[in-house]
């Protein structure tokens, strides 16, 4: 099971740990930089105190001597914090005065052209060592001066210096979280108050949601939801006038069916029930072109966009169904013929809906065309991809071809005993298809064309 993430902890996550993060580099780079100036700071000192050793270095009679009272070694060596430990050697002469164990800079690529800083320990405690190298025109001997101080004071100074700079900034993020977390909730509360409102709702209460306390971020996802309650609201509408329109028309064949059917058992002999099981029969007919017609318009409605739809070879669907409505045709003495493209045509569409159009066409053409008349089916390759049928039957008036392809609608007096379905599915699966349908005279004489025109539907035959 896919476990459900929070809104509000994704962004607080996304932020807080950002923050964290540029907390902990920020300490760690204050931490570097504190270090580098403390070092720098202390490390003046300690090389004040091995210059002041310097002044107290004399040579007399060729010898090297360093006299230091001890009032002035008892000040050198004082410090509340620190120990401080030196000494003084000569390359002749060795040692000649302070504390043997100072560590020296044995580091033979040492440049002594200015003072050596280095770490190392005194008695198992660490020390921050300046070497010096003193050179006297007096003496050819090399004097080297070492001070060593334990780092007592440098450690107090960073921690100092870091807890003021990070407890401000910890209380800051801390601050800053309640803060985030405060307006994430205020934030979000519109999203909750909207949540609410559509969950009180009545399952019949299909009115568009109120923006009034919208985000303008929330707004887009607030008008997606209208919009899908206005197709939805619509969608239910549609399917309540197909149920009436349906009900209605199905209920006149099945009203004569029964009274036929009533009509042929009060009769006693075969001969007399004939007329009555011809009209049972006919209305069967009419009852059953009404229900599929009905649920190859139901079949028809919007699918969830055109991915559905594939690569239709239409040159061959064409020749196909003109040959099955041929019979057709023929019982009426009526010419059906084709003319087409010698390269196939393809667009993007569903077969079977292609099919049920095209034979609606002819069908309309055949039942309320001339009788011994003509039928041309016609498919044109450029500039677009057409499907053109054209009769030469009285044609449509004027007034009457804005409403030929609403559902259920008959010409007053037209012949045959249609329901009215038959253009409104042509209509139907052209929305589908998205293509255009055009509704002519062929002539001032009278004749009907049909053309569907398929748009930028065309395609290989490769899916």
């Amino acid at each position: 099971m896919t476990k459900v993430r929070s809104l509000k902890t994704e962004i607080l996550f996304r932020l807080i740990i950002p923050l964290i993060c540029f907390v902990a580099i920020e300490s760690v780079l204050s931490y570097f930089v504190t270090l580098h100036y403390v070092n720098e700071t202390y490390d003046r000192w300690l090389l004040d105190s091995a210059r002041s050793l310097t002044q107290e270095i004399k040579v007399k009679d060729g010898k090297i001597r360093v006299e230091l009272p001890p009032a002035a070694l008892e000040i050198f060596k004082w410090d509340e914090f620190d120990k401080t430990f030196f000494k003084i050697i000569s390359s002749e002469q060795g040692m000649i005065v302070g504390d043997s164990f100072v560590p020296e800079s044995f580091d033979p690529g040492a440049n002594w052209s200015h003072p050596v800083f280095f770490e190392d320990e005194v008695r198992g405690e660490p020390v921050r060592v300046v070497s010096m190298l003193i050179i006297r025109d007096e003496t050819p001997e090399k004097i080297f001066v070492h001070v060593a101080e334990t780092v007592n004071k440098r450690r107090y100074m960073m921690i100092d210096i870091l807890l003021a700079d990070l407890v401000p900034q910890l209380i800051l993020t801390l601050f800053t979280g309640i803060y985030l977390l405060r307006g994430l909730k205020r934030g979000l509360k519109p999203l909750h108050t909207l949540a609410d409102e559509i969950a009180q709702r009545s399952p019949r209460d299909l009115s568009p949601i109120a923006e009034t306390h919208v985000f303008l971020e929330v707004r887009t996802l607030t008008d997606t939801i209208n919009d899908l309650l206005a197709r939805l609201s619509a969608a239910i509408v549609a399917q309540q006038r197909f149920v009436a329109n349906a009900a209605h028309q199905l209920r006149t064949p099945l009203a004569g069916l029964k009274l036929q059917a009533e009509r042929a058992l009060r009769e006693q002999d075969l001969p007399a029930m004939k007329p009555a099981l011809q009209q049972m029969q006919n209305s069967a007919d009419r009852a059953s072109h009404t229900i599929t017609q009905l649920l190859v318009l139901a079949k028809s409605g919007p699918i969830d966009g055109m991915n559905e739809l594939k690569p239709v070879n239409l040159d061959a669907l064409v020749k196909e169904t003109c040959m099955d409505w041929a019979p057709k045709a023929l019982q009426r003495e009526i010419e059906l013929s084709f003319e087409g493209p010698k390269q196939p045509v393809y667009v993007r569409g569903d077969e079977v809906l292609l099919r049920e159009l095209l034979g609606n066409l002819l069908d309309n053409a055949i039942v309320y065309g001339r009788e011994h008349g003509n039928i041309i089916v016609k498919l044109k390759r450029f500039p677009t991809p057409s499907l053109i049928v054209e009769d030469d039957g009285p044609g449509i008036p004027d007034l009457e071809r804005d409403k030929i392809f609403e559902r259920f609608y008959r010409i007053s007096g037209s012949s045959g005993n249609g329901c009215g379905l038959g253009l409104a599915i042509v209509k139907e699966i052209a929305d589908l298809h998205k293509a255009r349908l055009e509704l002519s005279r062929i002539s001032a004489a009278g004749g009907t064309r049909v053309t569907v025109s398929f748009g930028n539907l065309a395609t290989n035959p490769k899916p």
